[in-house]
């Protein structure tokens, strides 16, 4: 039963880990939209 305890916790973790990556990577594309933007207009 411990194992599944940490299988399952790990499992969060891991989905935790790659959402807040996500979250980072689309305002990093974003931020960088808005950089190409100002450029492009400048």
């Amino acid at each position: 039963m411990d194992e599944h305890v940490q299988k399952s916790c790990w499992g969060l973790t891991a989905k935790a880990v790659l959402g807040f990556a996500g979250i980072i990577l689309l305002a990093w594309l974003v931020s960088g939209a808005d950089k190409v933007a100002v450029v492009a207009a400048g």
